[in-house]
């Protein structure tokens, strides 16, 4: 027998230690996964088996699970489902192309990313994902451009600090993305929704109501897209601002809310548009007492709708914007004189008042008024709008845009909406429209005016602007203007939109506003000799030499921009 033959055989290996627990629940048997066990736990001394699953004990979990409950449920009890709290990062390093990198590092490169890249640097490794679910917790502030609810319902459970959201939706927003807003982000303070072109916005007034009831921190809401409402049942203490676009005929309109100082409703311009604006008026004053700033855009506005306002008695009004009421007349500005104390913004644009309106307003308003938009108000001439400019001496925006047209361009044109700054968009044609001058000349003298909108007034065919702070002069359109008949002093001049006037007319802009000498004075006297030429004298006492860093401060070019797009 050889001596190998002699030796004892070795001992099999210990088995390798278990390092992970049980899939299976220790108390009830079902999965782990998902599942929050209300089970007592079993005595140490009673040595029995622990129960297996049995319908009777599912069915006494009386918290039952929704598709996507997303609210606050007890953590599971395995360990590793636990998330890692932040200090436990703290001196922590990873890896990183063969080199230690702070986490800490890490996680401030990964807040500068977006979601989309957030979300790959967490399918990199578990160290990747600690990190980026790091930055999802300590997210404050989202903004989305979802293609569908899943990246929602995957992100929004995970942001618990979130309290601003943005979301650009590119499909369709139905009750499975109201779900996951709803039942995610409890400290949410701040929702914005807005449609992609092509998406559509299936909110009903019903889900839009427990939307606002179940989110108690929600302060600021804006919605576009809302067709297909139906009706407004909301109630909220906690919100303050709201704002719904594309709203069409509400069978019910009640908003509660006590707390809101700023509410902006914008209803479609469609022919079968027929919400019921006078008992909305009304309702106001009641259910939202501290109301600040009030937009309403309808085609639905009368003076009865603004005689209901005026019951309302909402006296803390700073801005009032009731626009496309071309029901609107003289006899609503009265019931605006009597029911506002202080105004600073009034937006009238689209109605149907006349130059007796705007002395109502002049007369009402002269401490307080700052903006006032005139546009698409055809009953108002160039008197009016110089009796604004000479009796508000705090005004700073004056817009008066398509107001002074000429006959022929009434007849062959439909109306224009546009902006301060210059751009332009359609809107249906006004239904009353009243002869304007071919030729008016206006003449705007003010020492605080800051923006000043003259779009499509193409009755004008001379103008004279001297307003030493105005900022943008918006002259888009203005066909019939003449060159030799513009007069700009308005040395702080940074804007001038010019957009679809006559090439002499750009050309005459631009030789005032873009002048390199226009802003230096002379400093020597001179006088006009018999044949219309000038001569400059020299001076008798000898002027002090200035520095040449000095010298030509005065002759430096302006900064002013001349618009010719839209």
């Amino acid at each position: 027998m050889s001596s190998s033959s002699s030796l004892p055989a070795k001992p099999p290996p210990p088995p390798r230690p278990k390092t992970r627990g049980s899939y299976n629940c220790g108390r009830c048997g079902q999965p782990k996964k998902g599942h929050v066990c209300n089970l007592p736990s079993p005595a140490a001394a009673d040595g029995a088996a622990p129960p297996s699953p049995s319908p009777s004990s599912s069915a006494g979990d009386t918290r039952l699970r929704r598709a996507l409950s997303f609210d606050d449920a007890p953590a599971p009890s395995s360990p590793e489902k636990k998330p890692r709290p932040d200090h436990d990062f703290a001196g922590r390093t990873m890896e990183l192309g063969g080199r230690a990198v702070p986490v800490d590092l890490v996680v401030e490169v990964l807040r500068r990313l977006g979601p989309r890249g957030v979300l790959d640097a967490a399918a990199v490794s578990r160290a990747w994902r600690d990190c980026a679910d790091r930055v999802w917790r300590v997210a404050e502030e989202l903004r989305l451009r979802p293609a569908a609810a899943g990246l929602l319902g995957a992100l929004l459970p995970r942001c618990a600090a979130l309290s601003r959201l943005v979301l650009h939706m590119e499909s369709a927003v139905d009750a499975t993305m109201l779900s996951c807003l709803a039942f995610s982000c409890s400290s949410l303070e701040t929702l914005e929704i807005t449609m992609a072109d092509k998406a559509i916005n299936n909110m009903t007034g019903e889900e839009l109501s427990r939307l606002v009831s179940e989110k108690r921190s929600l302060s600021v809401l804006k919605i576009g897209g809302c067709s297909n409402l139906g009706f407004l049942n909301l109630s909220s203490s906690s919100l303050s601002v709201l704002w719904l676009s594309d709203l069409c005929s509400l069978s019910e309109s009640v908003i509660s809310c006590p707390n809101m100082s700023e509410l902006s409703l914008c209803f479609t311009q469609q022919s079968t548009e027929c919400t019921d604006l006078v008992s909305l008026m009304d309702g106001l004053g009641r259910s939202c007492p501290n109301l600040r700033n009030l937009h309403i855009s309808s085609i639905q506005l009368s003076n009865e709708a603004v005689s209901a306002l005026e019951g309302a008695n909402l006296r803390g009004l700073c801005m009032l914007s009731l626009i496309l009421g071309s029901k609107m007349t003289d006899a609503a500005v009265a019931s605006i004189v009597r029911s506002c104390a202080s105004l600073e913004l009034l937006d009238l644009s689209g109605s149907s008042i006349s130059n007796s309106g705007v002395g109502m307003i002049c007369k009402a308003f002269p401490h307080t008024l700052s903006r006032l938009l005139l546009a698409l108000c055809p009953n108002i001439t160039t008197c009016g709008i110089q009796a604004a400019t000479a009796q508000l001496p705090l005004l700073q925006l004056m817009d008066c845009g398509m107001s002074l047209r000429s006959n022929l361009q009434n007849e062959k044109q439909g109306a224009y909406f546009g902006e301060i700054n210059g751009r332009i968009r359609l809107c249906p044609k006004l239904p009353t429209l009243k002869k304007q001058p071919m030729r008016q000349k206006l003449i705007i003298k003010h020492d605080n005016l800051k923006k000043l909108s003259l779009w499509g007034c193409s009755a004008i065919d001379a103008l004279y602007v001297k307003c030493p702070e105005l900022i943008d002069l918006n002259l888009n359109t203005c066909t019939n203007l003449h060159p030799e008949r513009l007069l700009l002093q308005c040395p702080n001049l940074k804007n001038v939109h010019a957009f679809g006037c006559q090439d002499m007319l750009i050309g005459a802009i631009k030789n005032q506003v873009l002048n390199e000498f226009a802003a230096a004075e002379p400093h020597l006297p001179c006088k006009r000799l018999a044949d219309g030429s000038k001569r400059v004298q020299l001076s008798q006492f000898p002027q002090e030499q200035l520095p040449e860093d000095k010298i030509w401060i005065g002759f430096k070019r302006s900064e002013c921009i001349v618009h010719l797009d839209s």
